[in-house]
């Protein structure tokens, strides 16, 4: 395999869903209340999507030197099974955040409002120490508030602030089903790689559940999501219904859990979660034009 499609697929592309649908679901409210900027958009998107590929690199190093990707399935990763040196993934991993930073930058003075720079260093720490530095969290079991908060609430609704200067208990609700998705996303993940998580000291959430309570969950929150829809149907006067249709993706997912198949069985419960989260999105933009 060549060095180039190594650093793709090291990047993860198949979970970028989860950093494009948050803006696209931010989008259709912005387009609602007419207040839509499709250079605001553009630059909020770049940040995303920096910062998911930054946080992959980061947890590709860290878990790569600490042994705790041997032997994994899923994805490859370039440091557990020694394809890239593990300081030049970690450099990569320093140059998208610094992308993310400096594209958040630029949207700063566009939009004057400078207190935005803590959160977007807030939001590289978070993404570094996630399974960086002498205490990881994602180690801690507390990954899942990381990817809500960050993947959905202020994706979400910060994307919507840039454009309306609002935050509301819409933007709220918005940003809630997009974190829903995401920690549904890193749940199946960890449930998949329980086992040798648990092996290897990494106190995900699935491991403190265990494998039962942690199926419990997905599919609490995968009907949670809806719910929140049920909030977007009685709020506008548009046909957001539409959304309800990403459900369909979520039936696969969700027989996959209930049947008990475990670790490489469970890569396409990720898969189908993170492209009903993007089909999600899109439907929601799709029903401003019926």
């Amino acid at each position: 395999m060549n060095q180039i499609k190594l650093w793709v697929l090291g990047a993860r592309p198949k979970t970028l869903f989860a950093a494009v649908s948050p803006i696209l679901t931010a989008s259709f409210y912005a387009v609602y209340l007419e207040k839509f900027s499709i250079v605001l958009t553009i630059l909020a998107l770049i940040v995303a999507l920096t910062l998911q590929v930054g946080v992959n690199y980061a947890n590709d190093y860290s878990d790569g030197i600490r042994g705790t990707d041997k032997n994994r399935v899923g994805p490859i990763r370039l440091v557990g099974q020694n394809l890239i040196k593990a300081s030049n993934v970690k450099y990569a991993a320093f140059v998208a955040f610094a992308l993310s930073a400096l594209t958040g930058l630029i949207i700063t003075v566009l939009v004057g409002e400078y207190w935005l720079v803590l959160v977007g260093l807030s939001a590289i720490l978070a993404g570094w120490f996630y399974t960086g530095g002498k205490r990881p969290y994602g180690y801690a079991g507390l990954g899942e508030i990381f990817v809500f908060i960050y993947f959905g609430l202020v994706a979400t609704m910060g994307t919507i602030y840039l454009q309306t200067k609002e935050f509301t208990i819409t933007s709220f609700v918005l940003g809630s089903i997009m974190g829903t998705f995401a920690v549904i996303i890193l749940l199946a993940n960890n449930l998949r790689d329980l086992a040798k998580d648990a092996q290897s000291d990494k106190l995900t959430l699935a491991v403190k559940l265990g494998d039962r309570n942690t199926r419990i969950l997905i599919l609490l929150l995968m009907v949670k999501a809806y719910l929140n829809l049920a909030f977007l149907i009685f709020y506008f006067d548009v046909n957001v219904v539409v959304a309800v249709f990403s459900i369909v993706l979520l039936i696969q997912p969700a027989s996959q859990i209930i049947s008990g198949k475990k670790e490489r069985d469970l890569i396409s419960v990720l898969v189908k979660t993170s492209q009903a989260q993007l089909v999600f999105s899109v439907l929601l933009l799709v029903s401003l034009f019926f």
